[in-house]
């Protein structure tokens, strides 16, 4: 592993509760990762502890083996060699492109100096913009110049964060992939915080998953979406409801079932919550998934079928018009390409469901539906629904 955080918990004093609890991940070489989650939920806190910028009280930080934190050891942030890059780019005004872009390489001879500047410049696709100030800039480029600095004194890890918060949503996403593409052609490391989950998955090889200080799962965008290992993460990424269902005795053929009130599902794999031998639920793996792929959560043998909430996504229903299930049109969001609707069955369960914007059905009509689940994620049912 390059990036090794083990345990790590960061307090604030007069704080009664940790900005960041217990929390571990890791980074391969060349690995892009990125911690996603609310306001408050410990991202920042915890790259700044990666970058020195803050103090772990427990655990520790490693970097390409070398002990950066924890166990009575600290190094310096200045000795780290991490480059951050900030959501307010944190340009120098009165510096002009080729100096801002300069400024970490002051040891340099002059000629070498320039040198890496031009290449620098050239990486992040404004290879004439040595003589302007930022002021000149768009804020696109202002944060392709963030970058090229950052990169310029060829940083062991590079830090992020939240470096789009603050420009338009067209542009976020179109500089997303383009930061990932000059940090893949650069072969960087880099851990990025942001609390926009499109942004996570253009960037992120894998993604972090944080609330309230802790680290619910640390995956890749795929297993995130498809097998969210809590009730939070099933929730905070994609669109989707959680309905109630029973989940039956496993087939012999080893399928699972679940009977909900738009017909049953079947799948060959199951994720979520399993249930112990007492019919009590009990995750299956309290720690944060990173490799693990199809866990299965049966129903014990000789227990009656467990009461249990199924996550449907919006794209696993479907709108099917020779279906005997139905379903209301209560809102419809155009999407261009498509709608997603929100529905109500007859026993007032709503989903969500993404149709071709061709389908464009009216407010208050009767649609049907079928479900479409390739792989069954379930958790105990919650009574206090």
């Amino acid at each position: 592993m390059f990036l090794e955080v083990d345990q790590v918990s960061i307090r604030y004093p007069r704080t009664p509760t940790p900005a960041v609890d217990a929390v571990s991940l890791q980074l391969q070489p060349g690995q892009l990762g990125v911690l996603l989650g609310p306001s408050g939920s410990g991202k920042t806190s915890l790259l700044r502890a990666i970058a020195g910028l803050e103090q772990a009280q427990s655990g520790s930080i490693l970097l390409d083996g070398r002990l950066l934190d924890g166990h009575g050891a600290r190094v310096p942030a200045e000795e780290r060699r991490i480059g951050m890059v900030f959501q307010d780019f944190a340009l120098f005004p009165h510096l002009d492109i080729a100096a801002n872009v300069g400024f970490g390489l002051r040891g340099m001879a002059r000629a070498q100096r320039a040198e890496v500047v031009d290449q620098m410049l050239m990486l992040v696709g404004l290879p004439d913009a040595h003589s302007k100030f930022p002021h000149q800039l768009s804020g696109g480029q202002q944060q392709r110049i963030a970058l090229a600095r950052a990169l310029a004194p060829q940083p062991r890890l590079l830090l992020l964060d939240e470096p789009f918060s603050s420009l338009d949503v067209e542009l976020r996403e179109r500089l997303a992939h383009d930061v990932r593409d000059i940090l893949k052609r650069t072969h960087t490391t880099a851990l990025m915080v942001t609390h926009d989950q499109m942004e996570a998955f253009a960037v992120g090889d894998v993604v972090g998953v944080m609330n309230q200080a802790r680290l619910e799962q640390w995956n890749t965008p795929y297993s995130l979406y498809h097998r969210p290992a809590t009730r939070f993460v099933a929730d905070f990424i994609g669109h989707g409801v959680l309905m109630q269902g029973r989940l039956q005795r496993p087939r012999e053929d080893g399928v699972f079932e679940v009977e909900t009130a738009a017909g049953r599902l079947r799948s060959m794999t199951m994720s979520g919550e399993a249930l112990d031998d007492h019919g009590d639920p009990e995750y299956l793996d309290h720690q944060p998934r990173q490799s693990r792929q199809d866990e299965v959560a049966p129903t014990p043998p000789g227990a009656s079928p467990a009461v249990v909430d199924v996550l449907l996504r919006a794209d696993d229903v479907m709108h099917d018009d020779a279906s005997p299930f139905k379903a209301k049109v209560l809102r419809k969001s155009f999407r261009g390409a498509e709608f997603l609707y929100t529905l109500e069955l007859e026993n007032g369960q709503q989903l969500l469901s993404l149709v071709p914007s061709h389908h464009d059905h009216d407010i208050g009509e009767w649609i049907g539906i079928r479900l479409d689940v390739r792989h069954l994620v379930t958790f105990a049912a919650d009574t206090s629904a």
